[in-house]
């Protein structure tokens, strides 16, 4: 079982800076891909970034590149998203999720990820 609870939303105004956490829980973190996903209001969730298990690789969804970090400590069971030069269109819900580690679902794909946490709000205003 794997438990994972987001941190660091916010309100922040157009061009800011917020970082989010998710820490993990379940000593197999380090072994899987973890994702950031984010749901806006009326839409559907939507694929931020994702970062392989040992950090070398990592994907960014086009709308976030450039100005999205994501990052990972395994000795501490978190993962990072570090969001730069933030727009009212960043406005969602951010999800943290483990991905199953199958390949029948592409990265960006959420129904390859099996755990979720609770999801922390970031708003951005313009």
């Amino acid at each position: 079982q794997v438990q994972l609870v987001e941190s660091g939303g916010g309100l922040v105004q157009a061009g800011g800076s917020l970082s989010l956490s998710c820490a993990a829980s379940g000593r197999t973190f380090r072994t899987y891909t973890m994702g950031w996903f984010r749901q806006a209001p009326g839409k559907e969730r939507e694929f931020v970034a994702a970062i392989s298990w040992i950090g070398g690789n990592t994907y960014y969804a086009d709308s976030v590149k450039g100005r999205f970090t994501i990052a990972r400590d395994n000795a501490k069971n978190t993962v990072y998203l570090q969001m730069s030069s933030l727009k009212p269109e960043d406005t969602a819900v951010y999800y943290c999720a483990k991905h199953g580690g199958g390949s029948t679902y592409v990265i960006t794909n959420a129904l390859g990820y099996d755990y979720w946490g609770q999801g922390t709000q970031v708003t951005v205003s313009s």
